[in-house]
C-alpha cells in the first residue's frame, strides 16, 4: 500500500546539509572549525543530519585520515543531538568498504554511498556495489543517485531491488526525474531526499521526505519551514516559501557549488576557508552576485540578519 507523505519513514529527519570542510589559510583540515559550523547548522539552521564527506564536503581532495579526524570532530560537536552521516562512496567497491567500516568505528550513525563515478557500471555492478557496503558495516546507507557527476543513473528497477536490504533506507535524488521518484517511492519504502534544492518542493509532491542541502548552510530553518508546510497540507504556503527561496537555491551554484558556500560562510564570520585544487575560489564578481542572490532571499550577507521574504516564514 502506498504511504501518504506524513507516514513515510525519515530515518535522517527532514533536513540534512551537505556541509562543507572547513580548511585553514593553508588549506589543512580545520577541526575545530567543522566543529562550530556543525554546531551552527544543528543549533542555528535546524538540521536533523550533517552529512560530512560528501562532494560539497570535498572529499575527492582530502585523505582518509583526514575525513575520519572530520568525522570524529563533528560527532563530537554534535552527535548527540544530529545524526552523522559519513560519506563513504568511492569509484572503488573495496575502498568504499574500507571508509564505511572506519565510519561505523567512529560512531557514524549512517553512510552516504555515490554510485561509482568514470567507471559507468551497469545496474548489475551497481547492484553488487550498493550491496557490498551495506554488507559490511551495520549503518542505514542513503544511496546518491546523482548522473550528472557519476555518468550513470540508477535506474528505477534497481532502486526496488535496492530497497530489499534491511540497511538499505534512502537516497538522496539529485537525478530530478520527478515520474521514475514517483515510481519508487509507490513501490518500495526508500526515504528519498531532494539532492537539489530546488527541487525539494516537486520531489516531495511524489513522496520525497527532506532534503540533503548546500544553502541550507544559511537558510535552513526557512527551508524546513516549507518542508513542514507542505507535509501540514498548505501546500500554498510551501510554495511561497519555495518561490522566497529560488534566488539563493539557484544562486548558490552559479558556479561550483562549495566555492560560493565558502564564500557565503566566509561573509557570514563562518569556519570555511580556501577550496581545495582543482577548485578556485570566488572572484570578486561572483561573490557581489552571491550578494544580491542572497539579499533578493532575504538575507544580507555579513549582517548576522535574515528577514523572512514571506509573511509565512517565523523562526
Amino acid at each position: 500500500m502506498t504511504r501518504t507523505v506524513s507516514d513515510r519513514p525519515r530515518p535522517f529527519g527532514r533536513l540534512a546539509t551537505a556541509m562543507v570542510t572547513p580548511f585553514l589559510a593553508d588549506g589543512s583540515l580545520d577541526a575545530a572549525g567543522a566543529a562550530r559550523l556543525a554546531a551552527h547548522l544543528v543549533d542555528e539552521q535546524g538540521n536533523d543530519a550533517l552529512v560530512v564527506s560528501g562532494t560539497t564536503g570535498e572529499s575527492p581532495t582530502t585523505t582518509d585520515a583526514e575525513k575520519e579526524t572530520l568525522l570524529r570532530a563533528v560527532l563530537e560537536a554534535v552527535g548527540d543531538r544530529a545524526q552523522v552521516i559519513a560519506g563513504v562512496g568511492t569509484n572503488d567497491t573495496h575502498h568504499s568498504i574500507e571508509l564505511a567500516r572506519a565510519a561505523e568505528k567512529a560512531g557514524a550513525h549512517g553512510v552516504l554511498v555515490v554510485t561509482p563515478y568514470y567507471n559507468r557500471p551497469p545496474q548489475a555492478g551497481l547492484l553488487h556495489h550498493f550491496r557490498a557496503v551495506a554488507d559490511a558495516c551495520g549503518l542505514p546507507m542513503m544511496v546518491y543517485d546523482i548522473p550528472i557527476r557519476s555518468g550513470i543513473p540508477i535506474k528505477s528497477e534497481t532502486m526496488v531491488r535496492l530497497a530489499e536490504h534491511e540497511r538499505i533506507v534512502a537516497v538522496k535524488d539529485a537525478k530530478g526525474d520527478m515520474v521514475e521518484t514517483s515510481w519508487v517511492t509507490g513501490r518500495t519504502d526508500l526515504a528519498y531526499y531532494s539532492g537539489d534544492d530546488k527541487n525539494t518542493l516537486p520531489l516531495m509532491s511524489v513522496g520525497a521526505v527532506g532534503v540533503v542541502g548546500v544553502p541550507t548552510h544559511l537558510f535552513g530553518r526557512r527551508t524546513k519551514a516549507m518542508i513542514e508546510a507542505f507535509e501540514s497540507g498548505d501546500a500554498e504556503g510551501a510554495l511561497e516559501m519555495h518561490r522566497a527561496l529560488l534566488p539563493v537555491f539557484n544562486g548558490f551554484f552559479r558556479t561550483q557549488g562549495v566555492i560560493l558556500t565558502k564564500a557565503a560562510l566566509a561573509l557570514e564570520g563562518l569556519p570555511a576557508g580556501p577550496v581545495r585544487p582543482p577548485l578556485v575560489d570566488a572572484t570578486t564578481a561572483e561573490i557581489a552576485q552571491l550578494r544580491e542572490d542572497c539579499f533578493a532571499a532575504g538575507l544580507t550577507l555579513g549582517s548576522g540578519e535574515q528577514v523572512a521574504a514571506t509573511h509565512r516564514w517565523t523562526e
